[in-house]
């Protein structure tokens, strides 16, 4: 459990009060930029800590006056009815500082990379997987995000067998971090004549995106091959030799790119490889902090079947919360905040939980 001491509470505060100052000091527009977003960051926090403060103050004046054996008797009533008030105040006061010092110690308020691969169902797969990316789209419209296009490999009769994208705005990868895993589709599709339902998948990555003081890649751990490109990458595949692949040696993780530009292809490249490194780190890191919280909300483990979108039905039904809505269309059409709330408010109580277990113990 992270405890909020004194020193703690002087350490923020100093902090806070730092960044207004520098702030205040007309600094060049993109450390504004930065000192700005850790000051949005801080803010509620703050409050909450100096209302804290303020509340205890009282109950301190309250216990004094309660103390003291001049205090007239309806005086003593009343004291003693504000202290209760008071004490319940804390407790609520305490609980919403302890959410926020635990969301401020998790990868959240950063741009995330959107992967989405067609899973089994062949052309229908990737009908979906394109279905799904412009679900993610219409939901980052109404979020006010911008989405940029990485690289696509399309389907033989549309859609995509992948599709990654960057997706830049306040809070991304804390909103859609809850998406990775399979995801699976219930219709009839356009190319079956015989009116039958089919089962297809697809599977969703989303990754912090990471900068460069995130994750270090060191330059003896990386090999970078170039070649033909030919096949996946876009339309002038077949026209140049860009094409770039990215091996990190001690993980195996590897990332190609093949757009017009060789420059690019490694610029993007390694962007990707980095948030691939930087998610696994912090898996790995959250899987150490507490595995039965994960159970929660679902491990996010790529191949677990977290949501079912039911066409005939008009129904999607997230499995991790046992969520089920009559609203597909709308869903799809990027009305996403129900369940996405549910799973951030499932996950949230979840770590209260946790941390009040930790503290029990």
């Amino acid at each position: 459990m992270i405890v909020l001491t004194k020193d703690r509470m002087q350490e923020l505060e100093k902090r806070f009060k730092m960044l207004e100052a520098q702030m205040a000091s007309h600094p060049d527009a993109e450390t504004y930029v930065r000192l700005a977003s850790e000051y949005a960051s801080l803010q509620s926090l703050i409050e909450n800590i100096r209302e804290l403060n303020t509340v205890h103050m009282e109950v301190e004046d309250l216990s004094a006056m309660l103390i003291d054996p001049s205090t007239d008797a309806d005086i003593r009533v009343l004291a003693e009815r504000e202290l209760l008030s008071l004490h319940n105040k804390i407790r609520q006061v305490e609980k919403t500082v302890q959410m926020l010092l635990l969301t401020q110690d998790t990868v959240g308020d950063t741009n995330a990379i959107l992967e989405i691969r067609a899973g089994t169902g062949g052309s229908e797969a990737a009908l979906f997987a394109g279905d799904l990316f412009r679900m993610y789209g219409r939901y980052a419209i109404h979020q006010s995000w911008k989405v940029d296009l990485v690289s696509t490999t399309e389907g033989e009769i549309g859609g995509y067998k992948e599709i990654i994208a960057t997706i830049s705005g306040k809070g991304v990868f804390s909103k859609l971090k809850f998406e990775s895993g399979v995801h699976r589709v219930q219709r009839v599709p356009k190319t079956e004549t015989g009116g039958r339902i089919h089962t297809s998948a697809a599977t969703v990555a989303v990754l912090p995106e990471a900068k460069d003081i995130d994750i270090e890649i060191l330059p003896e751990d990386v090999r970078i091959d170039t070649m033909r490109a030919s096949g996946a990458g876009g339309q002038h595949v077949n026209t140049t030799d860009s094409a770039v692949r990215i091996t990190h040696i001690p993980t195996g993780i590897t990332v190609a790119q093949a757009e017009k530009s060789q420059h690019q292809n490694r610029a993007r490249a390694m962007q990707i490889l980095r948030a691939r490194l930087y998610d696994r780190q912090c898996r790995k890191a959250e899987n150490d902090r507490s595995i039965s919280r994960r159970a929660q909300v679902g491990t996010g483990d790529r191949s677990e079947r977290i949501r079912t979108y039911n066409f005939p039905q008009g129904r999607v039904t997230d499995h991790r919360i046992n969520l089920t809505l009559y609203k597909l269309e709308q869903f799809m059409a990027g009305d996403m905040g129900a369940i996405i709330d549910a799973l951030i408010a499932t996950d949230q109580t979840e770590m209260l939980a946790s941390a009040g277990r930790k503290c029990e113990g």
